[in-house]
């Protein structure tokens, strides 16, 4: 469903998305408004998370960055994955997923339609730009080990 959904994200942006046989070491590309999918990735979820960071290329990156050795070039693609996890699992996910009694990370990845790398990938990516956890609301999310905490509500 997720990849559907990006499908036709990738349509209202005029970005057109193309499946085909890429090395194993690619997972896909994006240029000049076109999104290469490798169509030997095994499952619609894996192209999904795929898809959503060649999506945020569009809008963030800039020039050839496939030289990865290249500061500037690493940012970019950084920075694409980045706005990726936040489309797929912001924070408030996490909130959701809690209040919905899911209990693991493999039961987490299933409800937010990623895969379980994608989502401790986002987990990490998290830890660097906020720490342990962040609070919002009456709930805290804790990144390691993974957690929720609902405080009360005294008013």
């Amino acid at each position: 469903m997720l990849y559907e959904e990006l499908l036709l994200e990738a349509e209202a942006k005029t970005i057109k998305v193309f499946e085909m046989d890429m090395p194993s070491t690619i997972k896909g590309l994006y240029s000049d408004n076109i999104v290469w999918i490798n169509k030997n990735i095994p499952t619609r979820t894996e192209k999904a998370c795929t898809l959503a960071e060649e999506i945020e290329h569009q809008q963030y990156s800039t020039g050839d960055i496939l030289a990865q050795n290249d500061i500037s070039n690493l940012k970019q693609e950084k920075y694409a994955r980045s706005k990726a996890y936040e489309k797929l699992i912001p924070p408030s996910a996490f909130i959701a997923a809690h209040r919905l009694g899911i209990q693991n990370r493999h039961e987490l990845a299933e409800h937010l339609g990623v895969t379980e790398e994608f989502l401790d990938n986002a987990i990490k990516r998290y830890q660097e730009k906020y720490g342990l956890g962040i609070s919002l609301g009456f709930y805290t999310i804790i990144f390691e080990p993974l957690g929720v905490l609902e405080m009360f509500d005294f008013t």
